[in-house]
């Protein structure tokens, strides 16, 4: 192991980069560009064995730069997805036209999301984790409110206060942990080894102050997950960011809480039941759906319960197939996403009822969209095909047999909605008269790069130098895994079948009308609001002379003890937590910046 000082995560180069291009006008867009492939080559740069450190409030060491197992893998495809998004994401009209103002403050956004989250596979301690963890929020909040549409403030508000918990659980499970590591002696407690809560130590949970902490932390990271009831939180903001913000959004946030997963939790067993709940979940909720980027959204949920049940699972095969298995979600989700974001921006239409038949005009978006739709359905000689099954032969191996029913079930459905009903809905099915053509250059080649990826990854023999970088590869010699086998071919083959002529026989009944699902946010959108209306609010208004003095008279009583003088009373204002965490995140985020110079 090598140790070194001032050298920052390759995630900064992103950071620092996407401050400054709303800086560099016309120099942007093609800087943007240049960006992620130069994080990229950082990546790859630095040997796995360097460790960077950095002192933290002169009694603790910050290890701000780590390899850990999962590290490449993630950070690689975190930085291509970052690259893509760029492309995808181009104002080609302009940075006077409304999506050139629109990128000026999104790609910053995005950039610093994705920085972020290649900071988080680097960092080597808890609290440098936690920084970039928040940053992240900050990040993909502005990303949604870019957008600059009514609905997208009011879910990009809902994104940040159930982010803002996910970060108070954490942050409370952090503390609670370091106290307690503190409290035993222990001279770093801050370092990552010690919120190792996986494997069978972590079974039979008990609720004293030491599980309490691992409780919360797991809380706090599986709301990042989506995981259900806490994940209606990305069926509601993802649709609303713009088509271009979508795509960004669908890469890190959910990722970035797997490889935490992997990290902190793996042979959790919970994990399993928890993704396997996921898994189905997000497979009811994509049938029912009518708007096709919500659609997209819960197949996200769906496709994490995979990695979730891998995680759980806990083998080494089964982390390696939930490693994989991101890589090759996030370039599908993403090509399917951009599919989507296409037809959304040449129609300016995102529901199922309104579109069909744009097979018509937009030739290169369909046929990137079916080889995404593919990828997700594990087809042979697609990305999917060679990752997923990783952790359904995990499953097997360790004769978890719901593990192994359940997932094989919801591959099938995720053919059922992913596979068939996007793509059928969106580009066949009746004629809806659009005939808008395919979109920009730049949005049709960071489609045709993705499908290029999905396809290349399936190929027999072109699949090894991912399988080269995951957490535990095999030994010298040995083979790793090997997907095409003439079973696995052929069951594989029968179940997409099958699962096809499942969908053309309840054709009428899956056909979508003009209906709103409701799901687990109707909660905070609507009984919250409710309660508060009709129970708290009549209560407040009964005791108003009270509020009024306790919350009016009191700071100005206790102003008067201390003889503030009117003008310098006003200089100082009241925060909210919110705000205070944003503070307190931000300068935290100085102070890592301001150590990397000075060292």
């Amino acid at each position: 192991m090598t140790d070194a000082v001032g050298l920052p995560p390759p995630g900064i180069i992103l950071v620092l980069g996407g401050l400054v291009l709303p800086l560099l006008r016309g120099l942007g867009p093609a800087v943007a560009l240049l960006l992620p492939l130069l994080t990229l080559g950082a990546i790859w740069g630095i040997p796995d064995d360097l460790t960077v450190t950095m002192p933290f409030m002169g009694q603790y060491d910050l290890t701000v730069l780590a390899f850990n197992p999962p590290t490449k893998v993630f950070a690689t495809i975190f930085a291509v997805m970052a690259f893509a998004g760029a492309l995808f994401a181009h104002p080609i009209t302009g940075l006077d036209s409304e999506r050139g103002r629109r990128w000026r403050v999104e790609l910053p956004a995005a950039f610093v999301y994705a920085g972020s989250a290649i900071c988080v596979t680097f960092a080597g301690d808890i609290l440098s984790l936690f920084i970039f963890w928040e940053l992240m929020a900050i990040g993909s909040t502005t990303v949604i409110w870019s957008a600059g549409t009514r609905a997208a403030g009011r879910a990009g508000y809902r994104y940040a206060l159930v982010h803002f918990v996910g970060g108070v659980l954490l942050m409370a499970g952090i503390l609670a942990k370091v106290f307690a590591l503190q409290a035993s002696g222990v001279s770093d407690p801050l370092a990552l080894h010690h919120f190792f809560f996986g494997a069978a130590g972590f079974e039979g949970l008990s609720f004293g102050t030491g599980d309490a902490a691992a409780w919360l932390i797991l809380l706090g990271i599986l709301v990042n997950a989506a995981a259900p009831p806490l994940g209606a939180w990305l069926a509601d903001a993802y649709p609303e960011a713009s088509e271009s913000g979508t795509v960004f959004l669908s890469a890190f946030t959910t990722k970035t809480a797997v490889y935490v997963l992997m990290l902190l939790f793996a042979g959790t067993q919970l994990l399993i039941y928890v993704g396997l709940l996921m898994a189905v979940y997000g497979i009811v909720y994509a049938i029912l759906e009518n708007d096709m980027r919500r659609i997209l959204a819960y197949s996200i949920v769906n496709q994490v319960g995979f990695m979730v049940c891998g995680i759980g699972i806990g083998t080494a095969m089964a982390l390696n197939g939930a490693a994989a298995h991101a890589f090759a979600h996030i370039v599908y989700k993403a090509l399917l996403l951009m599919s989507a974001g296409s037809v959304l921006y040449m129609t300016g239409k995102r529901k199922c009822t309104d579109l069909g038949g744009l097979y018509h005009s937009m030739p290169i978006t369909m046929t990137c969209g079916i080889i995404g739709a593919l990828a997700i359905s594990s087809f042979p000689l697609t990305s999917g095909f060679v990752t997923k099954s990783m952790i359904n032969q995990a499953a097997a191996d360790q004769h978890i047999a719901l593990a192994w029913f359940t997932l094989t079930a919801a591959s099938a459905g995720v053919f059922l909605h992913a596979g068939i009903k996007f793509p059928w809905f969106v580009f066949f099915q009746k004629d809806s008269g659009l005939r808008p053509p395919d979109p920009p250059w730049n949005m049709r080649a960071a489609m045709i790069f993705f499908a290029a990826v999905c396809i290349l990854l399936g190929v027999p023999g072109l699949y090894g130098p991912l399988y080269a970088i995951l957490p535990f590869p095999a030994a010298a010699g040995e083979t790793l895994y090997e997907p095409y086998t003439v079973p696995h071919v052929i069951n594989q083959l029968q179940l997409l079948l099958f699962s096809g002529l499942a969908f053309f026989a309840l054709l009428p009944v899956l056909k979508r009308t003009l209906t709103i699902t409701l799901d687990a946010d109707w909660f905070y959108r609507r009984l919250f609001p409710g309660a508060w209306k009709h129970l708290v609010r009549p209560v407040v208004l009964a005791f108003r002379e009270f509020f009024d003095y306790l919350f009016g008279q009191l700071p100005q009583m206790a102003k008067d003890i201390v003889y503030s003088p009117p003008q310098e009373a006003r200089m100082f204002k009241e925060w909210g937590l919110g705000g205070a965490m944003v503070v307190i995140t931000g300068f935290l985020f100085a102070y890592l910046v301001l150590g990397y110079i000075a060292a």
